[in-house]
């Protein structure tokens, strides 16, 4: 057996005991990827892949408002009533932070195994969701701008 193949049939067996199934999946991708060769295939899915598991993610999120479920009125509804107000803050703060986490990661590429190792445990034993690591990069850079560790 491969050593290099190890980290992700490890990622797959800890998915598959925690069902998670979407990490599942992408391992079992990534794995046969590596196992056929297709290995040129990285860089693409590498540079590509946030972007397309975003408009995925953002499709299925907007697909209410395309099937007519949610009116434009119940839209304007979100902005007169607390808990909407608090959503659409929450959901700007959100948003920014995961703006902060794609740089912190490219400039510190050592923090991206801690990010994805912490993800995966999150999502394995606690019923997260695998979206978590941009946020927890801009969480990260967050906190340790905060704490001027970070330049």
């Amino acid at each position: 057996m491969n050593l290099d193949n190890l980290p992700l049939l490890i990622i797959l067996v800890l998915s598959v005991i925690g069902n998670n199934y979407s990490v599942s999946i992408a391992a079992l991708l990534l794995l046969l990827i590596k196992l056929l060769g297709l290995e040129a295939w990285f860089p693409y899915i590498e540079s590509h892949g946030i972007n397309f598991g975003i408009i995925i993610l953002t499709l299925a999120v907007l697909t209410p408002i395309a099937q007519g479920r949610i009116s434009i009125n119940s839209m304007f509804d979100s902005f007169k009533n607390p808990i909407g107000l608090v959503a659409i803050m929450i959901g700007i703060f959100v948003a920014w932070v995961a703006g902060q986490g794609l740089p912190f990661m490219r400039e510190t590429p050592e923090t991206v195994t801690a990010l994805v190792f912490g993800t995966i445990i999150g999502v394995c034993f606690f019923h997260g969701l695998a979206v978590g690591p941009l946020i927890a990069g801009g969480m990260v850079s967050l906190v340790i701008s905060l704490l001027g560790l970070f330049k």
